[in-house]
This record gives structure tokens, C-alpha cells and sequence, in this order.
């Protein structure tokens, strides 16, 4: 389910229309691009053709690995092509890069700020970088900050600023010089719903009000379908470029929703995902969407044989379907990495227990005047699936450090697996895993190295330290990146790694950090499938995320704010607490940006 080990759909590729030669933008033309890294020759571009429109907002959609941010640093003159042409606005690339700078603005996944300085400070350091003159500067600023709410806040220095204040910081700067052309790389990576919103609103009013033409990569499979186009890369090549309804159309009669009364979601999914024709298979809601590898409607008792109560009825394809569908075509299901002793739902037993193993009581957290985290107070019971949501800045991962012993409460009782942590965090930290949201690897040690070290670091020797080890390297399919050094894997299988090191010891809790933020489509269906399966064994799993798709994986969900809980339950008594007049059916993404905003407003009142 990599991008290492799909293969694209073989079906015609779909062609942008024509434009004008006034009306294109930027216009790549046979671009190949490749590096050498740990001894080995990467392909990272191969004969890319690509078109992008005057005004048009251009989604750059694939999996990790695909080339994407290779792309978007050749057309900023900031690598060269190994051969093709680029052209911004007629003007060669190669021939002059300065020239093209001055017209793009270009924002990377990881945005320089400078976090000792305040907004205003740099602000200003880009407009010096950037030329712009001093009397051109108020006016600008003005704009950018009324653009992007960031106003209140010009004291206040970048290192204190939410993780969406910090993208939206990112992308004044990047725009203190108006570009033609804009290019964002992953600009929502790592933010919550409601800060993904607000940049969304401020790229269209860009397009709107100053027929800027934008460039940007995207994780967020919906976000595409917010595109007026959308171009697939695979494997460093175009597969298509158009309009996401387009891509969607092209699912017509092969999806599917699918319930069965009295199974669980997780086992449901995991039993439709080796069905034959099952293309793809993902929790939605209190369904299993299905998209199948042809038109011809599938008969429920053959793809659940064992549960004559099963409902399956067509659905809309979306974009998502279409992207997944493309390079799973031709896949053969990769059960053995992943399958339980038997495909039989009803084998699929959870055993879990009423009793919990992670206890929160009145927990505060505060650091000076400020409390990160205001009487939290839950439960998590064994073999459940428990996530915290949550705004930047909402106490999320501060109550992750202080649960995993790293950080102390300041008030309240805390108790993992049986153990008070205010009196013996490192006896409950040897029964806990823990993936942090940037991965804890060690970049300049090899794959293998770093799981001889984390299972050290666990207090594993001899036979059982090899013996995990080999298991690890099998399991995660890690061995062909064995001896790649961590910093030079792709995200996905630095993800892989970093789980793998977190289970070495075979722990009873799993806590994981955002652990998906970044990660392509692809590995984070896998990743939910290696973490559905651990949940059904009985390890308990606490996790954070900013995709309001993946939080319908979890049994309980508690949504958090200002370091408090406003809502803690299922996935759908919280989306069912949310519904009003103008929303019958919300989404949890419409449910949670709800929440957000009623508490935001009670702040505000009071």
C-alpha cells in the first residue's frame, strides 16, 4: 500500500484542456530530475509535462516519494533539471532563475521563521530579503495582516504562536512581495480544521482579488477536491491533470457503503479489505466505504458471507476514490503483513475489558500564570482506541507528555497501566510505547541501527533483541532500507520505523502524536491498519490527529480547547450533539470545527 509498492492504473491519462499562451502560467515541459543518496541513484522526476492556468488554484497530488517538492523547487531556480524546460511566465528557469524569483513566492513544508523574533520582526526581515521598499511596506503589511488575523499579534515573538498562526506568519511572508505565481508545499500539514479553513480562505481570496495563479501540494485528499485542478504524480510522473469532479466521475457504479449491524467498524473494514475486487476499504462514519475494480455490483453475501444482515448500497465517488483506485489497480492485497490468524469477522474478536488502564483525574498543567491543561479528567479501557482532538494549542500534547511520564501534572492524579505516575513514571514507562509527532529517530543511523538501539534503549538483549529485530524489519517491510540512513527514507517509512521502534518491547499503551501529519493517503491506510489490529489484540491506543476522517477510527473520541475538554464520547454521539437546522448529517469535521467555534465565542462573551 506504499508508494514503493502499488502500481498507477493503467487507464488513458486524463488531459487538462488547452490554454491560451498568454493564459499559462508556468509550463514544464519532458523535466527529469534525479540524485544519488546512500550510494543509490533516485529517479525522482522522469519526463514531466505539466500546465498550470492563469488564476487558477492547481492541486500537486501523490504519494510520499512522488517528486512533488523536487517539482516545485526546480520551477524556483532552486535546483537544476537534469534535462526539459520550465518557463514562468514565459522566462526560462535555467537561463534566469533571479528573474523567475522575483515573480514566484514560495513557501516549503518547513517555513524559515525565526522564532526569537516577533511577527513584525519578520515581517520585516523578509521584506528586506525580498527588496521591497520601505514606503511600499505599511500598506502591505496592513493587508497581510488583516488577511491572515494576525493583527493582535505583532508583539508576539513566532515562537509562541500556535502552529496555524505560525503557517499563516509563513505565508504573509512569503507574500510580503505580491508573486505571479505562489508556490505551497504541504501549506495545512500539521494543523487543525479550523486553521486549514482559514488558509484556504486566504489562498482563494488571493486568487480572487489578485488573479494570483497558485501551485500547491496537499496530504489532505479533500483539500484537492477544493482545487480548480489537480495533477497526479506517481513514481515521479504525471498521471493525469484536471478537474477533481473529472478524476471523480471516472468511479461511476464502483462505490460502495457498507453496514453490518452488531460488528465492529475496525473488524468490518478489516474483513471487506481482503475481499476479492475490494480495491480499497475505509471507516466512514458508522460505515466501510468500498470502491471495487469494476462496475458490475457486487452481491453482499459474497463479500460477507458470515453476516446475513449486511446492508451495501452505491454511494458518490470523490476524488480520494479515484487517487486511491489509480494505484491500488492491479495491487494484489498484501494480507500476510497485516492479517489475523482469519478473515472470518467473527474471528475478529476484541479482547478488551470494561476495566481502564489509562485513569485522568482532575489534571492540571501549568506552566507560570498559564495552564495548558484545566481539569481534564477521562478514562481509556484496554484494547480501546481513544483520540484527543484538538485546535493548535489546545493541551493535546501536553497531557501525551505528562501521561507518558516526560512532563509532571501540576494538580490532579494521573495512572497508566495500574501505576501512579507522580510516584513511579519509569516503572509505567516500560509498559508504554511512544511515537512523537516529528518521529524520534536518529537521522544519521541507519533503519537497522536505530532498532538495535531502541530495542537497547528497552532493556532487550541476545536472542529476544534479534529475534525483534527480524521481526520489525519483516513486519514493516524495512528490509530493502536497512542500512538507509533515517534522514534519507521517505516519510512513510520513516513512519514505519518510528512505530516499529515504539513496539520493540511489546507494549501494553500505545501513545502516538499526530503520527499520520504529513503522510501521504497510502501510508496512513496502512498505518491504521497495523493500529486497528494491535487495538484488537487488546493494546490500548491513545492517539492525536488533525485528519477528522481518521478520528472515526477511534472508539471515544475527547475534543479539547484552551486546555479543557468540550466534548468527550463516541464519534457519533459527538457528531449527533452537533447537528442544527442548516446541518442535518455534520461531518466530524463540521462537528468539531462546531465546537471550536461555540467555545470561541463563549470566550469571547465572557
Amino acid at each position: 500500500m506504499t508508494s514503493d509498492s502499488v502500481s498507477p492504473d493503467t487507464s488513458p491519462v486524463v488531459k487538462s484542456e488547452g490554454f491560451g499562451s498568454k493564459d499559462v502560467v508556468l509550463d514544464i515541459n519532458d523535466v527529469s530530475k534525479s540524485f544519488v543518496t546512500s550510494h543509490r541513484r533516485v529517479q525522482a522526476l522522469e519526463s514531466v509535462n505539466l500546465r498550470i492556468g492563469r488564476g487558477l488554484v492547481t492541486g500537486l497530488i501523490g504519494p510520499d516519494g512522488a517528486g512533488k517538492t523536487t517539482l516545485m523547487r526546480l520551477v524556483t531556480g532552486l535546483l537544476l533539471a537534469d534535462g526539459g524546460r520550465i518557463s514562468v511566465l514565459g522566462v526560462d528557469v535555467a537561463r534566469e532563475p533571479l528573474v523567475v524569483q522575483a515573480m514566484v513566492g514560495y513557501m516549503p513544508q518547513r517555513f524559515g521563521l525565526y522564532e526569537d523574533l516577533t511577527v513584525q520582526e519578520n515581517l520585516d526581515l523578509y521584506a528586506d530579503l525580498q527588496g521591497v521598499a520601505p514606503a511600499d511596506r505599511p500598506a502591505r503589511y496592513r493587508e497581510l495582516m488583516r488577511m491572515t488575523g494576525l493583527a493582535p499579534f505583532t508583539t508576539r515573538l513566532a515562537g509562541r504562536l500556535s502552529g496555524g498562526m505560525k503557517q499563516k506568519l509563513g505565508l504573509a511572508c512569503t507574500l510580503v512581495r505580491s508573486p505571479a505565481l505562489l508556490l505551497l508545499d504541504e501549506p495545512t500539514v500539521g494543523v487543525d480544521p479550523v486553521s486549514r479553513r482559514e488558509l484556504w480562505a486566504i489562498v482563494y481570496r488571493l486568487v480572487q482579488e489578485q488573479a494570483m495563479t497558485v501551485l500547491l501540494s496537499t496530504a489532505y485528499l479533500e483539500e484537492a477536491e477544493r482545487c480548480h485542478e489537480v495533477a497526479l504524480l506517481y513514481q515521479g510522473q504525471v498521471l493525469g491533470q484536471d478537474s477533481p469532479a473529472s478524476f471523480s466521475a471516472q468511479l461511476q457504479g464502483r462505490t460502495y457503503a457498507v453496514t453490518a449491524p452488531g460488528l465492529k467498524k475496525r473488524a468490518l473494514q478489516e474483513t471487506l479489505s481482503v475481499r476479492p475486487g475490494v480495491v480499497d476499504a475505509v471507516i466512514q462514519g458508522d460505515r466501510v466505504r468500498l470502491v471495487m475494480d469494476n462496475t458490475t455490483p457486487p452481491a453482499t453475501d459474497a463479500l460477507l458471507p458470515a453476516l446475513p444482515g449486511a446492508v451495501l448500497e452505491p454511494v458518490p465517488p470523490r476524488f480520494e476514490d479515484s487517487f486511491i483506485a489509480r494505484l491500488h489497480a492491479g495491487e494484489a492485497t498484501r494480507a500476510s503483513a497485516y492479517s489475523t490468524d482469519q478473515h472470518d469477522p467473527r474471528a475478529v474478536a476484541s479482547p478488551t475489558g470494561n476495566e481502564p488502564v489509562i485513569e485522568v483525574r482532575h489534571v492540571q498543567r501549568r506552566f507560570g500564570s498559564f495552564y495548558a491543561v484545566r481539569d481534564v479528567t477521562f478514562d481509556v479501557c484496554r484494547g480501546e482506541v481513544f483520540g484527543l482532538l484538538g485546535a493548535n494549542g489546545a493541551g493535546k500534547s501536553t497531557t501525551f507528555r505528562m501521561l507518558c511520564g516526560l512532563l509532571p501534572s501540576t494538580s490532579g492524579s494521573l495512572r497508566v497501566a495500574g501505576v501512579n505516575l507522580r510516584r513511579a513514571a519509569a516503572h509505567a514507562r516500560a509498559r508504554i510505547g511512544y511515537m512523537s509527532q516529528r518521529f524520534s529517530l536518529y537521522g544519521s543511523l541507519s533503519a537497522l541501527q536505530n532498532l538495535e538501539f531502541f530495542s537497547s534503549a528497552y532493556g532487550l538483549s541476545g536472542s529476544q533483541r534479534e529475534a525483534r529485530i527480524a521481526w520489525a524489519l519483516r513486519q514493516f517491510e524495512l528490509e530493502r532500507m536497512a542500512d538507509v540512513s533515517s534522514i534519507d527514507l521517505p516519510l512513510g517509512y520513516k513512519q514505519r520505523l518510528a512505530l516499529a521502534c515504539a513496539l520493540m518491547h511489546e507494549p501494553e499503551i500505545l501513545f502516538l502524536d499526530e503520527p499520520t501529519s504529513g503522510v501521504d493517503p497510502l501510508a496512513r491506510r496502512e498505518f491504521w491498519r497495523r493500529i486497528n489490529l494491535l487495538a484488537e489484540r487488546g493494546v490500548t491506543v491513545l492517539i492525536t490527529t488533525h485528519f477528522m476522517e481518521e478520528a472515526e477510527y477511534c472508539d471515544r473520541l475527547a475534543i479539547m480547547a484552551a486546555g479543557e475538554i468540550l466534548s468527550l464520547g463516541t464519534p457519533a454521539e459527538i457528531k449527533r450533539a452537533a447537528r442544527s437546522p442548516a446541518i442535518a448529517e455534520p461531518t466530524m469535521e463540521q462537528a468539531f470545527i462546531a465546537l471550536i467555534e461555540a467555545q470561541q465565542q463563549t470566550g469571547m462573551a465572557s
